[in-house]
């Protein structure tokens, strides 16, 4: 029977998927006999992803076995460690772990689209940044008292350029004042601390 082919990619993916398995055939001092190759056939058919322990340390002899049993039984050779080797013959079951796909109910949004609660999109109702801004902008203009604090800061530094106490303001953030405060700069000690 021909030897079984496997891409580089398939190579390493059985790799990994071989990484946790326990070898399942021992090769004795005797070598490959009828048994052997009966026990692995059934192990192949069986799993289709398996380890085989080899004693003995002649590394020709192991690769020569390795060989004739991928010959021999049609199946792969993933690879050969030490004393041990991993081979693959694909079976009715799969032995790659499939890949976890996303459940089908989770929403998908862009990162720039706002959330919309699952009442609304189960009402049919969607929210997308032009619809928000238009609705801002329509409260805005109903009640100029839900304007936004800087717009509102800004109308009332128009409507009174000077304060009613005559004091003018000083300018900067409350945590620039207090740092001149403590510098001696002036604020409410006058002094140094």
């Amino acid at each position: 029977m021909p030897k079984l082919e496997i891409t580089s990619q398939e190579r390493s993916a059985l790799r990994a998927a071989a990484h946790p398995l326990r070898p399942v055939v021992l090769i004795g001092e005797r070598g490959l006999t009828d048994a052997v190759l009966k026990e692995v056939e059934t192990h192949l058919n069986a799993h289709g992803l398996i380890k085989v322990k080899v004693a003995g340390d002649d590394r020709e002899a192991r690769i020569a076995m390795l060989e004739t049993l991928c010959d021999t039984l049609s199946c792969a050779n993933v690879h050969h460690l030490g004393k041990t080797l991993i081979i693959f013959r694909p079976n009715g079951k799969s032995v790659l772990p499939e890949k976890e796909t996303e459940p089908a109910t989770r929403a998908v949004r862009k990162a720039a689209e706002p959330h919309t609660p699952k009442k609304q999109l189960a009402e049919g109702i969607s929210r997308t940044r032009k619809s928000e801004r238009e609705k801002r902008a329509a409260s805005r203009n109903e009640n100029p008292e839900n304007a936004a604090p800087r717009a509102r800061r800004a109308l009332a530094s128009a409507a009174s350029a000077k304060p009613a106490h005559g004091i003018p303001r000083r300018t900067g953030s409350a945590l620039s004042l207090r740092a001149g405060a403590r510098r001696g700069l002036g604020g409410r000690s006058g002094g140094n601390r």
